[in-house]
């Protein structure tokens, strides 16, 4: 594997990661304006988040599912074998921001 793809991994991890802290956070701000509990509402909004957060970060659906494609019918395995590796990454950044939103809270997301 080259060295870019690794750097693209990274970024994967931590762009799911700051869809899912900075959407929950910033979103819980409109709760706080009509006057809800937004502790309550960033666990609501990071449970909401998570595919979102994984399809943001591996740059959207179509290319992943072009490179399937790709791997599947041209025999490039490597292909199917990087894509998985970045949403793995993704879901990691989830998991990760997951773990810190409920930290901040001390409320569950499930």
């Amino acid at each position: 594997m080259e060295e870019r793809f690794f750097a693209t991994a990274i970024h994967c991890f931590f762009i799911a990661f700051g869809v899912m802290v900075g959407g929950s956070i910033i979103g819980s701000i409109g709760e706080f304006a009509t006057g809800d509990a937004p502790l309550s509402a960033i666990a609501t909004i990071a449970k909401k988040l998570r595919i979102w957060a994984i399809a943001a970060a591996i740059g959207g659906t179509f290319d992943a599912l072009s490179n399937f494609e790709r791997g599947i019918f041209d025999g490039s395995t490597m292909d199917i074998f990087r894509q998985i590796v970045l949403i793995l990454c993704a879901m990691g950044g989830v998991k990760t921001a997951v773990m810190l939103i409920e930290w901040l809270i001390q409320e569950e997301v499930s």
